[in-house]
C-alpha cells in the first residue's frame, strides 16, 4: 500500500480595506501564508492581476515548487552516485497564458540549474541525472505542462 502524506497550510485574506469586495478595485489581494512551526509568508496575485510586486504569488510559488523539488532529488542522486555538488542555483523560468475568458493555465517551465561540481569531469553524468530527478520529482509527476532542464556545471 502506498504511503500517503498530508500537507496543512493556512491561508488568510489581509486585503479587506474596509468595503469587502464590494468591487473588483475594493479590495487588495493580500494574505498571509502559514503553517504550523514556520514563518509566515506574505502573499498577493500576480501585479498583472491588481496584486502587490513586492509579494510571493501563486504562479511564483508553483514554479519555485518544481524547482525545488528538481533540485532535493536532484541533490540525493548526485550523493548516491558519488558525484559532488558544492553549489546549486536554479532560475526557473515559468510559462502562462491567459484564456479570453479570464482563466489562464501554464505551458511549461524551464529549469536552468547552474550547477557546480567538485569533478568537472563527471559533468556529463551528472546531467544525465536530471532526468531522473524529473521522474522522482513529486511536484513535475503532478502538473499537466512540460518541465525541462538546462544546466550549466562549473568546476569548484
Amino acid at each position: 500500500m502506498p504511503k500517503e502524506h498530508h500537507y496543512n497550510v493556512g491561508i488568510t485574506w489581509t486585503g479587506n480595506k474596509g468595503q469587502g469586495t464590494t468591487s473588483a478595485t475594493a479590495y487588495e489581494r493580500s494574505h498571509t501564508i502559514s503553517a504550523h512551526g514556520k514563518p509566515d509568508i506574505e502573499g498577493s496575485s500576480d501585479v498583472a492581476f491588481r496584486g502587490d510586486i513586492s509579494k510571493y504569488n501563486p504562479e511564483d510559488f508553483l514554479v519555485s515548487a518544481l524547482a525545488q523539488c528538481h533540485m532535493l532529488w536532484y541533490l540525493h542522486l548526485c550523493a548516491d552516485a558519488g558525484i559532488v555538488v558544492t553549489a546549486y542555483h536554479d532560475q526557473a523560468v515559468g510559462t502562462m497564458i491567459e484564456s479570453p475568458t479570464g482563466g489562464g493555465h501554464f505551458t511549461s517551465v524551464v529549469l536552468h540549474p547552474h550547477v557546480t561540481l567538485s569533478d568537472i569531469s563527471r559533468a556529463e553524468q551528472a546531467d544525465t541525472l536530471h532526468a531522473k530527478a524529473h521522474e522522482k520529482c513529486f511536484i513535475a509527476n503532478s502538473v499537466n505542462f512540460p518541465v525541462t532542464h538546462k544546466g550549466v556545471y562549473v568546476a569548484g
